[in-house]
């Protein structure tokens, strides 16, 4: 019997190494951000297939044998193969997708934990919750920017053609007065010889400022200087801000229900969001609770998380509900987003025709009123 129990001890000790030397290497192991990963579009569509021929029974070998077949894009036919080979080696399903360096440190780590709990459904199951919410995220923001955006884009377009081209036009017609022309008549004026004279150079200036903006993302000041004026536009800031507070409860809900320890599941979350004050805020936050605060003190001393998501916390960590808490946080944040981004489609859409409706009618009126004085005038 003390020998069992001696064998146990053994066993569980090398785990626990095992385990510890696993997350270490995670830790430290250098992260590949760009175009190697799989969209979250293949990411989804990869752990939704998973779970659903996993969860019916079939074998993780059969699994992906069916995957491979059904898929038709290029790189996920690659992936999938990879991935299927690799397990045929006597790697297991964390390992395959690890060493593809097609999927992010979470989810390795969260198939991981998956496959040693034996919930590995469960696992896929909130992994495809996290990406489907990701991209509907993304698809809202599109779907309530982009109209307004394609209508800025072509009042803009409009207004350079009539300062290039209809304007001048009228100052031929000004000349013949001889008279003095209208103070906004003369700034429109002076604006269109400004464009006219400059047009080459303002284009290739606005697109020197677009390969600046491309060459400087992940530059560290930049990042800092760029997401503390996003956050600082009215309403469109909040927005931004509660998508990514969004983002992270979910993260955290999901490492949090696996009984993944605060720490590590912070260190992975870091990972997996890039917006600058959150990747910021955790690193030190994993310090300090390293020291021994608590997850809600910690997360206090920084703007981006609010008072509510702070005071949840602290009730979650004090009866050992965190994964609760998380779950109740990501929903009120969706359901905000989902709100806000409703209601910014409604706003922005007739804002951006008074905006076009101003500027276009401000020229027209500038290039009328010298007729419209001369005929006064002329009927005096």
């Amino acid at each position: 019997m003390a020998t069992i129990n001696l064998n146990q001890l053994n066993n569980k000790k090398k785990k626990e190494t095992g385990m510890n030397n696993f997350l270490k290497n995670l830790m430290t192991k250098e992260i590949t951000i760009g175009s190697k990963e799989l969209s979250d579009k293949k990411k989804s569509n990869f752990y939704n297939n998973l779970y659903i021929l996993l969860s019916s029974g079939i074998d993780l070998k059969s699994t992906l044998d069916l995957m491979c077949e059904d898929v038709t894009d290029k790189e996920e036919k690659e992936t999938y193969t990879n991935i299927r080979e690799l397990i045929l080696s006597g790697k297991s399903l964390s390992e395959a997708i690890t060493q593809t360096q097609k999927f992010s440190t979470y989810e390795t780590y969260s198939v991981k934990i998956g496959e040693e709990t034996g919930c590995l459904d469960t696992i896929l199951k909130e992994l495809v919750s996290f990406y489907t919410k990701k991209i509907e995220q993304k698809r809202k923001m599109k779907s309530a920017f982009s109209y307004p955006i394609f209508v800025l884009s072509i009042s803009i377009i409009a207004v350079i053609f009539m300062m290039v081209f209809v304007v001048p036009m009228f100052q031929d017609v000004f000349a013949r007065f001889g008279n003095d022309l209208p103070y906004m008549t003369q700034v429109v004026i002076n604006i269109s010889h400004a464009i006219s004279d400059h047009l080459i150079a303002i284009i290739i200036g606005l697109a020197a400022i677009i390969i600046l903006f491309m060459f400087l993302q992940k530059n560290e000041k930049f990042e800092k200087i760029k997401t503390t004026i996003l956050l600082h536009i009215p309403f469109f800031g909040e927005l931004l801000r509660k998508m990514y507070l969004a983002r992270f409860s979910l993260a955290m809900s999901l490492l949090s229900s696996a009984h993944i320890p605060v720490l590590q599941a912070l260190g992975l979350t870091k990972k997996m969001i890039s917006f600058y004050p959150i990747r910021v805020s955790l690193e030190i936050v994993e310090e300090e609770i390293m020291k021994g605060k608590n997850l809600y003190e910690s997360l206090r001393q920084f703007k981006i998380y609010d008072k509510r998501m702070i005071s949840l916390i602290k009730v979650g960590e004090e009866v050992n509900q965190l994964d609760k808490v998380f779950e109740r946080l990501k929903v009120q944040y969706m359901e905000d987003v989902d709100y806000q981004t409703s209601m910014a489609s409604g706003i922005m859409e007739p804002l951006m025709i008074i905006i076009v409706g101003v500027f276009v009618g401000a020229i027209l009126i500038s290039m009328y009123l010298p007729i419209f004085k001369l005929s006064t005038s002329i009927g005096y």
